[in-house]
C-alpha cells in the first residue's frame, strides 16, 4: 500500500520575544494503515494520537522548534515511543519550549526518513529559524515546508533567530529548483505548489527590503 498524506489542524498559541498569538497549525501524517510519521506535533497530543490511531508512529519530525510546532511532541513521544527529530541549530528555540528535555535525534541535510514507502529527504532551509528544514518526497510529489514557504511568500523573519536574506536564499536554492508541480504542504494555511510560488521571488525580495 502506497503512503498517503493526511492533515490535522490543531489550535493553540505561538509565543516568542514576549508576545503571544493564537494560531492554527497543520499537523501532517505520512504513512499507510500500519505505520506513520508525524510532521510537527502542534498543540494537542490527544488529537494527534487519535489521528495516528493503532498505527505505529515511527518518528515525530520537527520542521523547526518554535513552540507552536513542538509543544505536543514530548507527550506524543511518551505515549507512542516515537523518536523526536530536530535539526541541532534549533536547539536554543527548542529549550524555550522544553528546557528539561532534548530531542531524541538530530536531523541532517540530505538525510532520508522512511516510513510506509515514503522517503522524506531533509532539506536544511534556515531563515525562519536557524534549524528550519523542509521534507521532500519526489514519489509523493510533496514538500512539507513548515514555516519556510507559504502560499504567497516566505515565512516571517521579523523575530529572534530569523533572517530575511537567509530564507530567500533557502527558498531560491533549495525549494524553487524542485519540479513546479510539487505540492507544498505548509505549516499553516492552505497548500500551494512550487510552480505557483516561483515567479514571485523577485517581488518577495523587493518587499523584504
Amino acid at each position: 500500500m502506497a503512503a498517503r498524506i493526511e492533515r490535522l489542524v490543531t489550535s493553540g498559541q505561538f509565543s516568542l520575544d514576549g508576545g503571544t498569538w493564537d494560531v492554527d497549525n497543520n499537523v501532517w501524517l505520512v504513512g499507510d494503515d500500519h505505520e506513520v510519521i508525524v510532521i510537527d506535533a502542534a498543540h494537542d497530543a490527544d488529537a494527534i494520537a487519535e489521528a495516528v490511531g493503532d498505527r505505529r508512529l515511527t518518528a515525530i519530525v520537527c520542521t523547526h522548534a518554535h513552540n507552536d510546532h513542538v509543544n505536543a511532541a514530548p507527550l506524543l513521544a511518551e505515549r507512542t515511543g516515537a523518536v523526536i527529530w530536530l535539526h541541532p541549530d534549533d536547539l536554543p528555540l527548542w529549550h524555550q519550549a522544553h528546557p528539561d528535555r532534548d530531542p531524541d535525534a538530530w536531523l541532517t541535510d540530505g538525510q532520508v526518513i522512511e516510513a510506509a514507502g515514503a522517503d522524506l529527504t531533509v532539506l536544511h532551509t534556515p531563515g525562519h529559524a536557524p534549524g528550519a528544514v523542509c521534507l521532500y518526497d519526489p514519489g509523493l510529489g510533496a514538500l512539507f515546508s513548515g514555516d519556510t514557504l507559504f502560499q504567497g511568500g516566505p515565512g516571517a523573519t521579523g523575530r529572534s533567530y530569523s533572517h530575511f536574506p537567509t530564507i530567500i536564499d533557502s527558498i531560491r536554492d533549495r525549494l524553487l529548483v524542485l519540479p513546479p508541480e510539487t505540492k507544498v504542504h505548509t505549516g499553516h494555511g492552505d497548500p500551494t505548489t512550487i510552480g505557483a510560488e516561483a515567479p514571485q521571488l523577485d517581488e518577495w525580495i523587493k518587499r523584504g527590503h
